[in-house]
């Protein structure tokens, strides 16, 4: 059984990022968006400052998971006793025993995930956001954020402390702290950040700049 050998695609061809469709890429003015001729998802959308919006975003959200992390999340109130806890208490709590593996994954997807993305988007936009050339090893540290994405699981923790609360609510007085909100922030900074971003232009900035 003889192999045929697969010839390389040319250098202007590009996947799309959702069906993996085969496009002929092209110079895509800023304001102007393109899109898949066949699900139609988004591939390059250039806008003007989006690196620097980025960056901005991305130095907020830094800012936003600090104050998550120390300042008080939730204060819960039952036979007249109160406790107040932190994220970082709630990480510790499952520190001991057979859940310390799940303290691991909590303090990865919650928190080490997705401030490991926001450093590196900064390492790798904050030099072309000036017009620099990139910085060393920027391609596989952007690379290594996009794998991150799937990962960063902020919202899902949101989304489970408020089922949580819901359930609570009847059996304590529930106080939200100003780390819950600064949590609730975080999120919505990074869906604006990753709207924001144009992954194909960071991509073609980048090859442009590396051998500019």
């Amino acid at each position: 059984m003889s192999v045929v050998p697969v010839p390389p695609l040319p250098d202007d061809v590009i996947a799309c990022p959702s069906c993996d469709a085969l496009l002929h890429d092209r110079d895509v003015a800023l304001g102007e968006t393109l899109r898949c001729p066949r699900c139609h998802a988004v591939i390059e959308a250039p806008r003007a400052l989006a690196m620097t919006r980025i960056i901005m975003l991305a130095l907020a959200a830094l800012i936003l998971m600090i104050a998550a992390i120390f300042f008080p999340f939730l204060e819960l109130g039952a036979a007249g006793m109160v406790r107040r806890s932190s994220l970082l208490d709630t990480v510790m709590a499952f520190s001991t025993g057979l859940t310390a593996p799940l303290t691991l994954a909590m303090a990865a997807l919650i928190v080490v995930l997705p401030v490991t993305r926001f450093v590196a988007l900064l390492y790798v936009l904050g030099p072309m956001a000036f017009g620099w050339r990139p910085a060393r090893f920027a391609a596989p540290v952007f690379r290594l954020a996009e794998a991150l994405r799937p990962w960063a699981m902020a919202e899902v923790f949101v989304v489970g402390v408020a089922v949580a609360l819901v359930k609570v609510a009847g059996l304590a007085h529930i106080s939200i702290g100003p780390a819950f909100w600064a949590f609730v922030a975080l999120v919505i900074v990074t869906v604006l950040k990753d709207n924001f971003m144009s992954r194909v232009t960071v991509w073609k900035t980048l090859d442009a700049r590396r051998t500019s």
